[in-house]
């Protein structure tokens, strides 16, 4: 008989509210998909099941770990064991992750005039940008480019976490307007 056993570490993130699970194999292998409540998770019932604790109110998974953000009314300690619980039984039953695909992890290109400096900045956002806060638990999208000013989402840890906006404007600006002079600023959006 296969031993069903896993271990699944955790790690603190820059933001209290969110823990970071690594469950030592894919979860998503490429991509992210971020959920903020049972009804947007439709599509993954890993993330479903998470949603049935109570006091979880987002669920984020990358490559190979899933992030949970908690009500600030919750405590880690009491929380750790339903989700550790959850995450073991669902990758050792050999469930989904996801239903289907949902893309690359960035919206289109706003103006068909700017696809080379979108494309621009979306290689420097994959190489540059969102392997290093995937390691926080979270991920940084593109969401568009007009007039200048690069709009990005902030998932995962990287939603609401205190040191977000001006890694933001100071790392993340900085760096795209170095690369990119058609580059002026750089906003979060929801």
């Amino acid at each position: 008989m296969e031993d069903q056993t896993m271990f699944i570490q955790t790690e603190q993130t820059p933001n209290p509210a969110t823990l970071k699970f690594l469950p030592g194999r894919d979860v998503l292998g490429r991509g992210t998909a971020d959920f903020t409540s049972r009804e947007d998770a439709a599509r993954s019932p890993l993330a479903q099941r998470l949603f049935e604790i109570e006091g979880i109110v987002g669920v984020f998974l990358g490559a190979d770990f899933i992030t949970i953000t908690k009500t600030d009314a919750r405590d880690w300690f009491l929380l750790k064991p339903s989700i550790l619980g959850v995450i073991m039984e669902h990758f050792t039953a050999d469930r989904p992750v996801l239903l289907d695909d949902g893309g690359d992890g960035h919206a289109a290109a706003s103006n068909a005039d700017d696809e080379e400096i979108v494309e621009q900045i979306k290689e420097l956002l994959d190489t540059r940008v969102r392997p290093s806060v995937a390691q926080d638990g979270g991920d940084i999208t593109f969401q568009g480019f007009e007039k200048g000013v690069v709009y990005l989402a902030m998932k995962g840890a990287c939603s609401g976490c205190p040191s977000s906006t001006a890694t933001l404007k100071h790392g993340i600006e900085n760096m795209l307007r170095h690369y990119i002079p058609e580059v002026v600023e750089v906003r979060a959006v929801q």
